[in-house]
């Protein structure tokens, strides 16, 4: 069972990513609009190093206002701990810092990290380079309690985190385990090449999880159909049920008991403002306990091939 669970926290633990327009403390007006029992934001400008000072008076305005229990934060996406720009690396250290401490100070259990790309050094070097990283973060915040989730990647360019053997090789190589996860995002998996929308494939993919980042560190999930076909490395989200997933990996995960309690967000177009998010939390509820088969799955041998397409390799 994961670590990260939330058995007491009212509703499904389904919602969405959502704009703070106006403050950190509309998200929750905007939660309701679209009956979200989770919830992501970024606590800061996403495209950008420096935020606007959070002060004593938005957290508390944020704690007065919430009405969402598990949230989590999705880091700025200029943060590449694995790059091999000195400077780069000085800021993104530092970014990621301010991430986890504005986290911290609003009361947000995790902060959602996309692991980065290695520039062209390679995997093994970007994944102990952001070990590395990780630990001299958590060094110069030591008594926070707030966890990094490291995302799932697609793959595409330089970027690491696309096989799971890779996210659990960084986190064994972090000092303190206890503030690393994962986040899975369904569209990222099924880009980096693991067939997700069979019953056989799914179980695969999740035995290869369980294997390789063991299931207490899987910390939340990102809910987004692919524009881009298994495979294809490509990042590009679509509606539930309209891509190139459809419905019955998201069927499967959502009446997954062992993922019941852990929140799921998701980052689907926002092609009609507030319709489409609840167009698309509809639709996934609507898969919630039609399955009844999924109450057991079937132990796989560690022999069994793996849940990725047999041509997809991680990048070196």
């Amino acid at each position: 069972m994961s670590r990260f669970t939330f058995p007491d926290a009212p509703g499904d633990l389904i919602g969405a990513h959502l704009s703070t327009r106006g403050g950190l403390h509309t998200v929750f007006d905007r939660a309701d609009e679209v009956s979200a029992s989770s919830a992501a934001i970024f606590a800061k400008n996403g495209n950008q190093w420096k935020g606007k000072e959070l002060t004593d008076a938005d957290c508390a305005l944020f704690a007065e206002k919430r009405s969402v229990g598990p949230m989590l934060t999705h880091a700025s996406y200029l943060i590449n701990l694995s790059t091999t720009n000195k400077e780069f690396h000085r800021k993104s250290i530092a970014a990621m810092i301010d991430e986890l401490d504005r986290a911290e100070r609003l009361g947000i259990h995790a902060v959602v990290l996309h692991p980065g790309a290695h520039m062209g050094a390679g995997s093994n070097a970007a994944t102990d380079q952001i070990a590395r990283s990780l630990d001299e973060i958590h060094a110069a915040i030591p008594n926070h309690r707030v966890v990094t989730l490291l995302e799932t990647s697609a793959g595409q360019g330089s970027c690491v985190g696309c096989t799971f053997e890779e996210l659990g090789r960084m986190i064994a190589a972090v000092d303190d385990k206890q503030r690393v996860g994962i986040c899975f995002d369904t569209c990222h998996v099924f880009a980096a090449g693991y067939e997700i929308r069979t019953r056989d494939g799914y179980a695969r993919t999740i035995d290869e999880m369980e294997k390789f980042v063991g299931l207490e560190n899987v910390g939340a999930f990102h809910l987004n159909d692919s524009k881009k076909p298994l495979g294809s490395r490509v990042d590009r989200h679509e509606h539930i049920g309209k891509g190139e997933i459809g419905l019955e990996a998201f069927r499967f995960l959502l009446n997954d008991p062992r993922f019941t309690r852990i929140p799921k967000v998701i980052e689907t177009p926002k092609t009609i403002d507030v319709v489409s998010d609840r167009r698309n939390l509809t639709k996934l509820r609507s898969l919630i306990g039609r399955d009844t088969t999924m109450r057991r799955w079937p132990r796989r041998s560690s022999s069994a091939r793996s849940s990725r397409l047999q041509a997809s390799s991680s990048p070196s």
